[in-house]
């Protein structure tokens, strides 16, 4: 009962807080900045990166994102809401520092990855744990219709970094896409091509700089089919 009325006090009090915050996100350089380095030091995620986290002490701090994620982390595949279940610890606390630090362009999610709502130890505890929350195999698909290329696009050019099933690296901060909602992955591959999303690793433009839309799409579902092997466990 305390866990409960603890969570619903911090989920009230972060609510007010954004909602009252007026600022505008900051815009930092990104990919669009001569001498852009990616996955640069920086002091916060640093010191995220570092805390020892507390998993009850994150699934509190958590309920400000379920609206959108989900309880069970999932996500929303008709909103393209991504699922974050089972995800590296790593990969959540750079996208969450980059977001609010303005390297990566999220109006919606800003207000809620603050200083002002969620501390750097917070966040750590949330990424710490999403990444033990079970992974939803019940994740959008798209038509199935151009697989074989899909997999031909993902083997030449993504799995060495995102891996052969998918499981990316979280010591290279490189995401699990394994059983991610297909219609995040394409937006997201489109923003990247595109110059859009800046805080991409400039290797993965490089990569798909030439794909066609309906390569995008043809990699992206082939991304969402991919399945981890039975018994694997992100660390």
């Amino acid at each position: 009962m305390k866990s409960a009325l603890s969570a619903m006090f911090v989920l009230a009090t972060a609510c007010s807080t954004a909602l009252a915050q007026p600022d505008a996100a900051p815009r930092a350089p990104g990919i669009e900045s001569s001498g852009y380095v990616w996955n640069q030091p920086d002091p916060d995620k640093d010191a995220a990166l570092a805390h020892r986290p507390d998993i009850e002490q994150g699934k509190i701090a958590y309920e400000i994102c379920q609206g959108c994620h989900q309880s069970d982390g999932s996500g929303r595949a008709d909103a393209i809401y991504p699922s974050l279940a089972g995800q590296h610890a790593s990969v959540l606390i750079k996208q969450m520092m980059d977001v609010r630090a303005g390297r990566r362009d999220n109006p919606k999610m800003h207000p809620f990855v603050g200083e002002w709502v969620v501390s750097v130890e917070e966040v750590a505890n949330i990424a710490a744990y999403l990444n033990q929350l079970p992974i939803s195999l019940d994740n959008g698909k798209g038509s199935g219709n151009r697989l074989e290329r899909g997999r031909e696009l993902y083997e030449n050019d993504c799995a060495s970094c995102h891996g052969k099933n998918g499981e990316g690296n979280a010591t290279e901060f490189y995401p699990l896409v394994a059983h991610q909602h297909y219609a995040y992955l394409y937006k997201e591959a489109v923003m990247i091509r595109d110059g859009e999303r800046r805080n991409a690793n400039p290797k993965m433009v490089i990569f798909i700089r030439d794909y066609s839309n309906e390569d995008l799409k043809a990699v992206s579902d082939y991304m969402s089919r991919l399945t981890l092997p039975a018994g694997t466990r992100q660390p």
